[in-house]
């Protein structure tokens, strides 16, 4: 059986450079994005919010109306105990019978004033309740419409990007497979911890990219023979030589062309 062919350094660092060409890609593609997922789910939970709030209130009111309805059919039922009370006391033999019956008839008319006093407190309520329904119904009627235009800017760059960054994880994935474990786990590492997720990078002017930090002429001769993986002491990243970095970048560009149609 054939042994499989090693893989050279140069073809880990070039593999290792694509990765990282594709996988901020998938950055830029999410940065398109930006917060707008987060601002719809925002606005969906406030819309979910104030139309559940309009409910309560509306359920308030039904309450409130049945109390009312209550207290009335209480002031009816005192009227009509009046009247009994009233007849009855044309009728008594005595003066027993008579303050009775008064004070029968005058319990009804407290009755009637509390039942009366009640009613108007909740009609009060009401009012409230219904100015802070038309100022809710306000504030969902201007959410919804905000959230309508919100969605469409999303679901507009999601039909732009989403199936590019689709076809690019599946290219992140297949290209990690290109790269030893030990590697991918390094070069994840590194892309976690450091600004912009870039974990490789050239040199650039002397300098690896992103850094004011010099590299020394030496360890520069090191990188561009390719003969091993060298970090930057300062960052922690893995550095390329320029012209590795072109070749690859010219190389992937064409890939995320054919990728983004």
């Amino acid at each position: 059986m054939a042994k499989k062919a090693e893989v050279s350094v140069e073809e880990r660092l070039r593999a290792l450079y694509d990765l990282q060409l594709i996988d901020s890609r998938v950055d830029e593609i999410r940065n398109i994005r930006g917060e707008l997922p987060l601002e719809v789910r925002d606005l969906e939970d406030e819309v979910e919010g104030l139309t559940k709030r309009i409910e309560k209130l509306n359920d308030s009111l039904a309450i409130i109306d049945d109390e009312i309805k209550g207290k009335k059919n209480l002031i009816e039922e005192a009227k009509t105990l009046i009247k009994k009370y009233s007849e009855q006391q044309k009728n008594v033999r005595n003066n027993r019978e008579y303050n009775s019956l008064t004070k029968e008839v005058e319990f009804q008319e407290l009755e009637i004033q509390l039942a009366e006093k009640h009613i108007k407190e909740f009609k009060v309520q009401i009012e409230q309740k219904k100015e802070v329904i038309a100022e809710t119904k306000d504030r969902l009627k201007e959410r919804t419409s905000h959230l309508k235009h919100k969605k469409g800017e999303l679901n507009e760059i999601l039909k732009e990007t989403e199936k590019e960054e689709e076809a690019l994880l599946n290219k992140s994935e297949e290209f990690q497979k290109k790269i030893e474990e030990r590697l991918v786990n390094a070069y994840n590492r590194i892309r976690n911890n450091v600004k912009n997720g870039l974990a490789v990078v050239p040199i650039e002017r002397g300098a690896s990219g992103g850094s004011f930090f010099t590299i020394p002429p030496q360890v520069q001769v090191e990188i561009a023979s390719r003969k091993k993986v060298i970090t930057d002491e300062h960052s922690g990243r893995i550095l390329v030589d320029a012209a590795l970095a072109e070749e690859e970048k010219e190389k992937m560009d064409k890939l995320f062309a054919k990728l983004s149609k």
